[in-house]
């Protein structure tokens, strides 16, 4: 396994340190399929928000706010917008100002994508035009946060995603999430969202800034989240990963989550937690050059960080654009599961998702400084920490460090038949 130290922290170049930083550690184990290449792992809507802890809240809120919307795609967008105007205007300017963009040129960036949301979703280009209209900005905006890094071609991404199968947990139900870390601002732009598309799966999701997918489960048991991977084949004009992520999510199936993958061309590549409703778990290394599925081998639970596993992509030359911290958020996160394999619960995820370990580039991240211009890999944080239980149809979601926040649980009113 391959080591880093902080010196490295100091070399990376200020454009980049500029640019719309994430950060996730991930967890799951794996079913076959699809002709995939694979590989092997080395080791009411929504009920009244329910407080899981008594420990201190992050900042001068004590929890997400939730948005509820309801009904077709374009009015699903429509009332999205209107509940999360200030988030929307505020991620359409951290855009704009990250990647140093005059409003026109954001607006025509981000309309050459318009085509590619045509040909693969086009409900969902309505319900964007839906977001555009209810929160009273352009639709090339509205496009614009559903593109996000794809608009400029971020190169350095994070986070820490975890899935546990049912023979590793106490209940036998499957734990999936994540700890999402990225820069200050993503903290006061987020919200959990709660959508009921008519004639598809209810949707579940932590976000921010009128993003209509990101991560989070339905109510056929289907949840996904993800992190970025350093290096790897390279970036195209292709679908961002925010739409393929909001197609996951009206899944009833995990068949049906590969065919996306099948079908899809990628504008970069992102590594896939998934689980489906009939108890399978799933990493998917998802790549411009082709999709590489991570299986667990009979452990019950895959780890996996912001470095490639799979071949041909695990190698020097990639594992050197990964974050420095990723290495050991891998091999932290596979001790920790593995000493509680078979009896984990969701507050054991709580503690896994706080750890210390290797501070101040942890599993729970902290802030080394409070200037965010100095880059994400010094000035980037825990944003929210969330912890899914597809069965039960609950989502735990702490606002910040997961170490000084409390879990608030989200439920969802239609539970997975």
């Amino acid at each position: 396994m391959r080591k880093f130290n902080n010196t490295v922290v100091a070399t990376r170049s200020l454009a980049r340190r500029q640019f719309f930083q994430e950060t996730a550690t991930t967890v799951m184990a794996v079913a076959g399929g699809m002709g995939f290449v694979g590989c092997d792992s080395p080791g009411s809507v929504l009920s009244d928000v329910k407080d899981d802890t008594t420990a201190g809240s992050a900042g001068n809120r004590p929890a997400y706010r939730l948005v509820r919307a309801e009904g077709g795609h374009r009015a699903l967008g429509q009332q999205h917008g209107e509940q999360a105007v200030e988030e929307i205007k505020t991620h359409v300017d951290y855009i704009r100002r990250s990647q140093q963009l005059s409003r026109e040129r954001l607006q025509a960036k981000a309309l050459r994508f318009q085509p590619l949301f045509e040909r693969h979703c086009p409900h969902l280009l309505a319900e964007i035009e839906g977001l555009a209209e209810g929160a009273g900005v352009s639709l090339a905006e509205a496009l614009a946060v559903n593109i996000r890094g794809e608009l400029e071609k971020v190169e350095n991404e994070g986070c820490t995603t975890y899935a546990m199968g049912k023979k590793c947990t106490a209940d036998g139900e499957i734990l999936i999430g994540q700890n999402g870390d990225m820069m200050q601002p993503n903290l006061e732009m987020g919200y959990v969202l709660n959508l009921r598309p008519a004639g598809k799966p209810q949707i579940l999701i932590w976000t921010f800034g009128g993003m209509i997918g990101y991560h989070g489960m339905n109510n056929a048991g289907v949840a996904q989240f993800a992190n970025a991977l350093g290096g790897g084949p390279s970036r195209q004009f292709a679908l961002p990963h925010y739409p393929v992520k909001r197609l996951i999510l009206e899944c009833s199936k995990l068949s049906e989550v590969l065919e996306i993958f099948d079908r899809v061309s990628l504008a970069s590549n992102g590594n896939y937690i998934l689980c489906g409703g009939d108890g399978n778990i799933l990493d998917v290394e998802a790549t411009t050059a082709g999709p590489r599925l991570l299986q667990d081998r009979g452990a019950g639970f895959l780890a996996h960080s912001n470095h490639f596993l799979c071949a041909p992509h695990a190698n020097q030359q990639n594992h050197d654009a990964s974050l420095p911290d990723s290495f050991h958020r891998l091999d932290r996160m596979n001790e920790m599961i593995q000493a509680e394999s078979g009896s984990v619960t969701v507050e054991h995820v709580k503690k896994f998702l706080s750890d210390h370990s290797n501070h101040p580039t942890s599993v729970c991240r902290h802030p080394q400084t409070s200037d965010l211009g100095d880059g994400f890999e010094v000035a980037g944080r825990t944003v929210v920490s969330m912890i899914a239980e597809p069965a039960h149809g609950r989502l735990h979601v702490a606002l910040g460090n997961p170490c000084e926040s409390r879990f608030v649980t989200y439920s969802m009113d239609e539970k997975r038949s």
